[in-house]
């Protein structure tokens, strides 16, 4: 089983690395083979809709977005993490995670999903928020740990200071790599991921 850790923080080896350094070496203990993608320090621009992707089968605008998917294409579980920038997810893995979204969202469905946050000090939990919306859309079991996912620091080695947050990232770990082993139980049993009914959309303006 392989576990892909996104890094949506321009700083390589920084807070949000620390953290998915702690969920990954709980993932190897159990056996789960891990891989840590840096989305890079360039900007990433959102979606801008263009449609370009249904037809391309990939993001047409190329960059991280597209140089994850062999990864996520393996991959049996990801994990999203990224910094707080004025109280919000840091907007090049939001824009990261849309385009993620609409130009490869078939190798998201139905894979256990998990956020981590880092921050100096505040804005943590809406930034959870913000990255959430995306597992939630693609039927990603959401894994979760004894406090909210997230670390404190203004770097790496504060990050790791930080005992409770440390210790809610190897939870985390250790709660993603029994989610994936009950999942390919019960594969072994049988048991497949459901059927989606055709897609209903509403317009609310008449």
């Amino acid at each position: 089983m392989k576990v892909l850790l996104i890094n949506g923080s321009p700083h390589e080896k920084g807070c949000t690395w620390a953290a998915l350094s702690e969920v990954a070496s709980e993932l190897e203990k159990a056996g789960i083979e891990t891989t840590i993608f840096h989305i890079g320090k360039k900007p990433v621009a959102g979606c801008i809709g263009c449609g370009g992707c249904a037809k391309a089968g990939k993001c047409v605008f190329g960059g991280p977005v597209v140089d994850v998917l062999p990864l996520l294409e393996q991959a049996d579980g990801v994990v999203f993490g990224a910094p707080v920038h004025y109280a919000a997810a840091a907007a090049g893995m939001l824009g990261f995670m849309h385009r993620l979204g609409y130009s490869a969202g078939r190798y998201l469905r139905h894979k256990p999903a998990a956020v981590v946050t880092s921050a100096r000090r505040a804005g943590t939990t809406s930034a959870l928020d913000d990255m959430l919306k995306l597992p939630t859309f693609f039927e990603m079991p959401v894994v979760t740990s004894t406090y909210w996912p997230m670390v404190h620091g203004s770097n790496a080695d504060e990050a790791r200071q930080d005992e409770e947050g440390m210790q809610i990232m190897r939870n985390l770990g250790r709660n993603m790599a029994w989610v994936l082993k009950c999942i390919e139980a019960g594969k072994a049993a049988g048991i497949t991921a459901p059927e989606a009914e055709s897609a209903v959309r509403t317009n609310f303006i008449r």
